[in-house]
């Protein structure tokens, strides 16, 4: 999952929040002194990846990527996937998306002494830039998974890898929603135990 997919599935604290970002930024972060609803938010983020990375409905659709973009696969998904979150908002939330979205940047605002300074760097661009809001069309999609491309520093055929999902967006999309709301019953069952 992407980063709303992640603040989607936390707890509405600006702690929770930050822990379920922070699990693409924990390389060399000191877990044990993190404050609990932080670690727990980021024990959280490992187990919604873990899920995703092992689901047959998430398998089945890497399988539809090209042999040069294969590897790249999970994370052409796990971007497009925010595409399709807001495309149904109203399947999963009851409030609406732009409230919603302005309730996350406020949160990632608000939680930057929580973060490690590259965390604190991205997340002052997903606010000022307001990544959530370009996300809305598969255009903006392009655009962040072109900027991922930009980051990797070995030849690769990343580039344009919108046009692949555009191609499959129909079997992405059903596949997000027979997926999600799956994913969504996992995350709350471990909130229970």
């Amino acid at each position: 999952m992407n980063y709303l997919a992640h603040l989607f599935l936390a707890q509405p604290t600006v702690e929770s929040r930050v822990g379920n970002l922070l699990g693409d930024f924990a390389k060399g972060v000191a877990v044990a002194p993190l404050p609990e609803p932080v670690k727990n938010g980021l024990l959280n983020h490992r187990a919604v990846d873990r899920y995703t990375d092992n689901h047959a409905i998430v398998k089945q659709l890497k399988g539809l990527m090209s042999a040069e973009r294969k590897r790249f696969a999970g994370i052409m998904l796990d971007v497009v996937f925010d595409h399709y979150l807001i495309k149904h908002w109203y399947t999963f939330s009851h409030h609406s998306f732009a409230d919603s979205s302005l309730v996350y940047y406020q949160s990632l605002t608000q939680g930057q002494a929580l973060m490690p300074e590259p965390m604190q760097r991205v997340t002052q661009r997903v606010v000022s830039q307001r990544w959530f809001d370009s996300y809305q069309t598969l255009q903006g999609i392009g655009f962040a998974l072109d900027r991922i491309a930009g980051r990797i520093r070995f030849d690769h055929a990343f580039y344009g890898s919108i046009e692949e999902l555009t191609a499959h967006q129909n079997e992405i999309e059903n596949g997000f929603l027979a997926f999600f709301p799956e994913l969504q019953q996992h995350v709350e069952e471990l909130r229970l135990e």
